[in-house]
Formats: C-alpha cells, structure tokens, sequence
C-alpha cells in the first residue's frame, strides 16, 4: 500500500464499565485501532453528572499523559483516533466532538463521511448551531442534539432520514452510552462484554486488547443504547436498503486479527492471494510481499501457486508521520527509509512483489526499482485488489479521479510505468468470492464507479471550511 496514497478510516471505541478505570480503558482501545489514524485522537467521559472532554494532536501514546486519563473520570467513555477525510489537520477537528443545545449535552466520536454535510450544515446554522470545527461529525452532532425529542430512538431516527453517508458513531451523554452504524453498514462497528460492562468498536481487535468477549457486529441501521438498565438494540425503522460493507476493509484498513463479517481479517487476505494466483498464474522463484498488509495475501499466493513464499523487504515501523521537513538528499530516500531489500534472498531470482493496492503509482516504482537494484532478473508484480479508479466518498481520503492511475492508464501502461515485467489485477469477482459475498453485498465503487450512495463524481474534503 503506498503510504502516501490512501489514507485510513478513523477509529473508534466506546465503554460503558461502572467501577473501572474507563478513561484507560479507552485509550487502550484507541492504542489498538491507532492503524485507522494518526493525525490527532481524543477521549470523553461521563460521570452520571457531567461530561469530561481531551482532544490532542498526534499518535495516541503522543497525545495522552497520565494526568489527562486521570482528570478524566466517569464510567463511561468514547475516544477517537483521527484521519481526516472532511475538514483540514486542526486542533478543532479533533474528535470526539462536543455539542450542546440548551439541556442536551453530548460528545460524538466518528468514522465515515456525510456526502451532503455542506447543504445540512446551512439548515442547522439556522437554527441556531454555532459550528467550532469543518467536519462532518460535528453535522451528525448538531442533528442529534437539535432532534426534535428527547428520546435516543427518535433522535437517531431524524438523524438517519437527514443524513446521506457513511457512519459508525460512539455517542455519550452525561449518563448514557449509544453506538449507531448506518443503514448500509459502510464501515465497522462491533460490540463486546467488559467485566459486567460493554465496548464498541470500530474492530474486534480493540476487544481483544481488552480482554472483553466479542459479542457481534452491530447491525447496518442498528443503534444500541447502553445505560444503567442495560443494553437495549433499536433496530432500523423502515426498510433497509442493500447492505454495502466497504470493501478495502478487507483488503487493507483492518488489522488481520480483526472479524469482518464473521470472517478473520488474515484468512480473507490469504484466500485473495490464493485467487489472485489462480487468475494471474506465473514462472518465478521467489514470492515476497510488501509489508506489512499484503503479506497474508502473499502467502496466499505462494501456497497456492507452489513458489516458495520469503521476506524480501523489511519494513521500518517507526516511519511515520513527521514535523521535519527532509531535505531533497532524505526526500528521494523516503521509500528506502521505510523498506529495505535483502539481496540475499532476491538477487539472482525471478521475484513475484505482491501488493494491496496501486493508488497514484508514486511509491510502487520505487519499489520495484530497489527490488531489481538488489538484483532480482525478473519482477512480476500482483495486487490483491482490482484497479482503483474511482475515488471513495464514504470515509477514505484516496485521491480525485485525475490523481488514480488506474484512472488513467492501461494496465500495460501502468506496468511500464512501474517498471515490472508484468502485472496482474485480482478481479472484483475474484475478490468477492474471497470476503464471502454468496448473498453479501459489498461497496466495491472504488472499483466499479457503482456508488450505494447517489453522490456528486468530485466532493471537496475542505468545503466546510469555505465561506
């Protein structure tokens, strides 16, 4: 996946656990799904009484201290890791968002995108909504506080028939926990059993951190309100419309250790290098995977084509995002900074390179010109997704349109330009039979142009910040 193409869907967790120490027990959630965000994180608490609120900048272990957790007390929390797919990198943006209108006071953590925020967010400064951020969250926020009831079900009702898109939210009151996903179920949310308590989450991997028993996904339409009686589920009122999990899910934005649609992340992207060997068969010696989100799926690849699977690029964890510029000497090493090849297991080899994704085409030369540097005579590069022409509207940050290569090229031209020998695609019917599709349906628009949603061919991630 190149770094600097497409960029994560949030994270996000919600506790409701009298008795316990919820404000850490958040941030350990938040610690877990740090994959889904790393621009800024946040938690808010409740006390039965009051609201406690922290947002900060950066990577969760950066942006919380110890007397921050402390000062934040209750026994119920949500937090927020960030990537921003609506409204620019600020401290405003920061999630979870705090929204009052007279008696109702709530915080609201999301992941997603609201397609039609801009013409929402006019109605809402009408009546009355006094805007602090450019996000689409804080649309979502106003909605449920300015509903015209006092009752979760029917808030969340009024919220639903206004807003267009894509959302899972951690919701908290002064005394009361809710968790809603969208009636298409675009991205994630889970629900577990805390000692006596309850968490959701964007993934099952944040349970397990935990140590909380996964119960199940939250349903597309579902909302589930969490307070001192319990757990009460509000099913969709209405008819619900085709489910459209999004796919990259799948094949990139989840942990390999997470349950997505019942299924481990892990074996998904094994059985996708599995397919994308049977479609895209070749002669080579060695398969490698760039790590770490396409190595399950090159080990797919190699079990099922019978070529011997081996690391041959070795990822720096540590490179991340950073506040210092590099000068052009650093910048041309900006991919030799995060992989580094091992010409002992390459050179001499007729070498398969298995991706996830091939978004603008800016990293994946490099990388092919630093695997036949270390001396591979052949190099056949195989992506576990299909082409990417079409950007996502629903929660991911992946490019315009005139930004995707596979927009804009032929596959042979893309493979010229990438410098490979060849190149193969797994198919969108390939990669469905993979996730399980028998009666499933998927977001696939990245790959198809076929959105769930009617939305606009470009939106604009900053248009909230325009006058």
């Amino acid at each position: 996946m190149e770094d600097d193409s497409l960029h994560e869907a949030c994270g996000i967790v919600g506790v409701y656990a009298p008795g316990q120490n919820v404000a850490q027990v958040a941030f350990y959630g938040l610690y877990a799904l740090q994959h889904r965000g790393q621009e800024s994180a946040g938690i808010a608490t409740a006390t039965g009484k009051r609201i406690h609120h922290y947002t900060s900048m950066g990577l969760v272990s950066q942006a919380f201290r110890e007397s921050d957790l402390k000062r934040l007390e209750g026994h119920i929390a949500i937090g927020h890791t960030r990537y921003s797919t609506t409204g620019s990198t600020r401290i405003q943006n920061a999630q979870p968002i705090m929204v009052r209108n007279g008696e109702t006071e709530l915080a609201l953590a999301h992941n997603g995108n609201v397609i039609n925020a801009q013409e929402l967010r006019r109605e809402l400064s009408e009546m009355g909504c006094n805007f602090t951020s450019s996000t689409d969250s804080e649309v979502l926020a106003c909605l449920l506080a300015y509903a015209p009831s006092e009752e979760w079900p029917e808030k969340v009702g009024y919220m639903m028939r206004r807003a267009r898109g894509a959302y899972s939210l951690a919701v908290l009151t002064k005394d009361t926990l809710v968790g809603i996903r969208d009636p298409y179920g675009v991205r994630p949310l889970c629900l577990g059993k805390l000692d006596g308590g309850w968490v959701i989450a964007s993934e099952s991997c944040a349970l397990d951190h935990l140590g909380a028993q996964y119960l199940r996904e939250v349903d597309p339409g579902e909302t589930v309100i969490i307070d001192e009686r319990g757990l009460t589920s509000v099913p969709y009122r209405g008819e619900l419309p085709p489910p459209a999990p999004c796919v990259f899910e799948y094949i990139y934005f989840a942990r390999p250790d997470s349950l997505l649609g019942g299924n481990l992340t892990y074996l998904s992207r094994r059985a996708m290098g599995r397919q994308l060997a049977r479609e895209h068969p070749v002669e080579a010696d060695v398969v490698i995977g760039i790590p770490d989100s396409a190595t399950a799926a090159a080990v797919g690849f190699a079990q099922e084509s019978g070529i011997p699977y081996s690391d041959g690029l070795v990822r720096n964890r540590y490179v991340g995002r950073t506040f210092i510029e590099p000068d052009q000497r650093f910048r041309e090493l900006g991919v030799r900074m995060k992989f580094n090849p091992l010409p002992e297991v390459i050179s001499g080899k007729r070498v398969v390179i298995v991706d996830d994704s091939i978004v603008r085409g800016t990293t994946t030369p490099h990388v092919v010109g630093m695997v036949r540097k270390a001396g591979a005579t052949e190099i056949h590069m195989r992506v576990c997704a299909p082409p990417i022409r079409f950007p996502c509207h629903f929660g991911v940050d992946m490019a315009t349109r005139r930004e995707l290569i596979a927009a804009n090229m032929t596959i042979d031209e893309i493979r010229q330009f990438i410098g490979a020998d060849s190149l193969g695609y797994l198919s969108v019917e390939g990669l469905l039979k993979t996730v399980g599709s028998n009666g499933n349906t998927f977001c696939s628009a990245c790959f198809t142009g076929k959105y769930p949603i009617p939305v606009q061919l470009e939106m604009d991630k900053l248009a909230l910040e325009r006058p």
